[in-house]
């Protein structure tokens, strides 16, 4: 180095200066985004932690108000409030017999019957096979019974308190009728010497109508539509509030 010129160590010295210079700037600009990192991730930390603090919060506020409103005797586990507020149904004898009446034709049993009926017509002292006329008819009926709420009277209906007694209309037949899907004409003989009679079906299919609603009788039919209206009854005046039912 002291062999160089002068001039030669002068311009070393000073890139040596400007080199160091440059360093401690770098190293000062370092430290300052070291220290802006650690700002930014301490006021990360900070809302984390409030966050945090505000969640923690509501699960403990979800979990406390229920219990507390159900000790106060103001919020029930079903989620309705009573915040003074009752519900009141009206269980006076004329609502009761007009909610009765809204099931109307109650519809409480049904039969499904099958008859053979048969037929004929005949000309006195003329053989069937000249002037007879003979019907074999199966047939498939449906008989429903049930009663007739429409015919509750205001006098049927006696409320006291949580009791009340019901007297029903009578069973009774409410349709009967033929399916002519499932019915049919067996046999049909007609005499050589006369014409079909279109009318004999129809009286047939009338006769078998009346016997199947016979054997429907015959078989306690009302009886059995009474007694499910009796369980139909019951069970809406329990759901209307009633502790004390006895329905007749």
């Amino acid at each position: 180095m002291a062999h160089l010129p002068r001039q030669v160590r002068n311009r070393t010295r000073a890139a040596a200066l400007n080199l160091r210079h440059r360093i401690e700037l770098s190293m000062e600009e370092l430290q300052d985004d070291v220290q802006e990192v650690e700002e930014r991730k301490g006021r990360h930390g900070i809302w984390a932690l409030a966050v945090g603090a505000i969640l923690l919060g509501l699960v403990v506020a979800l979990i406390l108000i229920p219990s507390v409103l159900v000790n106060a005797a103001l919020w029930t586990p079903f989620g309705s409030f009573k915040w003074g507020r009752t519900t009141r149904i009206d269980t006076s004898a004329p609502s009761v017999v007009e909610k009765i009446r809204q099931l109307s034709r109650l519809e409480s049993v049904q039969y499904s019957i099958d008859k053979i009926v048969e037929g004929n017509r005949q000309a006195p002292g003329i053989p069937d096979f000249l002037a007879g006329d003979r019907l074999l008819f199966i047939a498939h009926g449906d008989v429903i019974a049930g009663v007739d709420l429409a015919q509750l009277g205001k006098n049927d209906v006696r409320v006291d308190g949580e009791a009340v007694q019901v007297r029903l209309p009578a069973a009774q037949i409410l349709t009967a009728r033929i399916d002519n899907e499932k019915s049919r004409v067996y046999q049909r003989n007609t005499g050589l010497l006369v014409p079909v009679d279109p009318n004999l079906e129809s009286q047939v299919r009338q006769a078998a109508e009346q016997q199947i609603t016979q054997a429907a009788l015959d078989d306690k039919i009302l009886d059995k539509a009474r007694d499910n209206a009796r369980v139909s009854v019951t069970g809406l005046l329990y759901a209307l509030g009633f502790r004390k039912v006895d329905v007749q």
